[in-house]
């Protein structure tokens, strides 16, 4: 049983009580709302004659329907128009900030959350999404939830929760070149599985993790939900206060000291226990590619495709890939970068490094989304849209765009997608036959730049 582990710690700190069914009764910092689960929540707060409890703990956006060609109203998908004008008003009523398409503050929730200094370590958020786990870079315990437990945050700012085993990870060296964060996590969760994670928390830590930045770090905790994993977290350290300091919400003058010594005493002590500890060498990663329908079916970018079997066969027919042949020269038609997982700044700064005065193969698509509107001003400020417009890619607004086409981004038929996005299940870039191949950011541009899967070490 883990012991002394930031999980316990933060845990023990927001327990209410403990229920009749063994669960525990714990206290949300933070709620963070969007288009797609919330408005159900609200309808059932209005059925039942509730109000929400604590309006300051629950911030708002729009992100997964919102069209990044154009942000005017009304929107050109008459449900999406209903959707925003659905967010819109329950935030009005109910006294909630929303960061909105016409305040320029609006982005993927998982991005203006860390970037406005909502995010915080110690906290206990909820997010009626799937990725929420991000929120774990910052030494908080972020949890993904349904849409009947964000109207119960709406009514008492508190969940039930079972308690969590605690998986350390560590990764250990220096990265080879040409391998990013977006490969450590694939590389994880290849070597233990889309399962290997159930009933668990994953904490990161080591060598590697220690010195990823703030941004590498959100790419490892967002795909932990893709091992199984309840959540994904690091523990908080200078790197992460350095990030917060002087952000819209975070602590200022004295009260920031307070909050930096508070934060620091949730890291997980040196004499913490653990559930399990995995040991991951960073040298033994490679660029890594998806190959099939989970991000468990995942090969190094100089590695073949697996023998068909059993196992494999489902993926392979779906995916209209050949068994044992690379995947590395597969031509693709769309290029895909963005989402939650690497919409960020750094993410196209690297990139812009490389593809400088070249040019995207012909008959290619390629998007570039800005995982929020700061992101898109900060970006355009140091001209890096320039240089993804003359290089062929299309610019757009911000939002969650491709990675799950819930808005006009989507595949046409059979067509393959290079994506930086999170999951490459079936359909899941709008199109029942589409297919996702999940990389890093560079190996995506690399591929957009010849039209086939390649390595960005050959490439650049």
């Amino acid at each position: 049983m883990a012991k002394n582990t930031l999980f316990n710690k933060i845990w023990d700190s927001h327990i209410v009580k403990t229920l009749k069914n063994g669960q525990t009764q714990i206290f949300i910092d933070l709620q963070f709302l969007h288009e797609v689960t919330s408005p159900q929540a609200f309808g059932m707060l209005r059925t039942l004659n509730l109000k929400v409890a604590y309006p300051n703990r629950n911030f708002a956006t729009v992100d997964h329907i919102i069209p990044t060609d154009n942000f005017a109203r009304p929107f050109k998908d008459p449900l999406a128009e209903k959707m925003i004008a659905e967010i819109e008003k329950n935030c009005k009523e109910n006294n909630i900030k929303y960061f909105g398409t016409d305040t320029g503050e609006q982005g993927i929730v998982h991005i203006i959350g860390p970037e406005r200094g909502l995010t915080q370590p110690g906290m206990i958020i909820v997010c009626g999404d799937s990725h929420t786990a991000t929120h774990g870079a910052f030494g908080s315990l972020a949890f993904g939830i349904g849409t009947s437990q964000v109207r119960n945050v709406l009514a008492t700012q508190t969940l039930a929760f079972n308690p969590l085993k605690i998986r350390r990870i560590n990764v250990e060296g220096k990265l080879k070149k040409g391998v990013y964060a977006k490969d450590v996590i694939l590389h994880i969760i290849r070597l233990l599985g889309v399962n290997g994670g159930i009933g668990y928390g994953y904490e990161y830590g080591g060598s590697t993790i220690d010195n990823m930045t703030m941004d590498e770090r959100m790419t490892i905790c967002n795909m932990s939900i893709e091992g199984g994993a309840r959540i994904g977290y690091i523990n908080p350290d200078q790197t992460t206060f350095d990030y917060l300091k002087d952000r819209d919400y975070a602590p200022k003058g004295q009260d920031w000291e307070k909050a930096v010594a508070k934060w620091e005493s949730f890291a997980s002590g040196n004499d913490a226990v653990y559930d399990d500890i995995v040991n991951i060498k960073a040298e033994d990663i490679k660029p890594m590619l998806t190959w099939g329908i989970t991000p468990e079916q995942a090969i190094a970018i100089d590695e073949n495709i697996p023998e068909r079997n059993a196992q494999t066969a489902e993926a392979l027919d779906y995916m209209m890939l050949e068994s044992s042949k690379p995947l590395k020269g597969q031509k693709i038609d769309i290029v895909f970068i963005g989402s939650c997982t690497n919409g960020r700044l750094s993410d196209f700064e690297e990139i812009a490094k490389y593809i400088k005065g070249k040019k995207i193969a012909k008959g290619i698509r390629a998007l570039v989304v800005p995982g929020s509107m700061q992101v898109k001003r900060e970006a355009e400020k140091l001209g890096l849209d320039k240089i993804f417009i003359e290089a062929g890619f299309e610019w757009r607004e911000g939002g969650c765009s491709m990675c799950l086409a819930m808005n006009a981004d989507k595949l046409i038929g059979d067509q393959l997608c290079a994506s930086t996005s999170n999951r490459n299940f079936k359909g899941r870039q709008g199109s029942p036959r589409g297919r996702t191949i999940l990389m890093s950011p560079l190996t995506a541009a690399a591929t957009a730049l010849t039209g086939k899967i390649s390595d960005p070490l050959e490439i650049f």
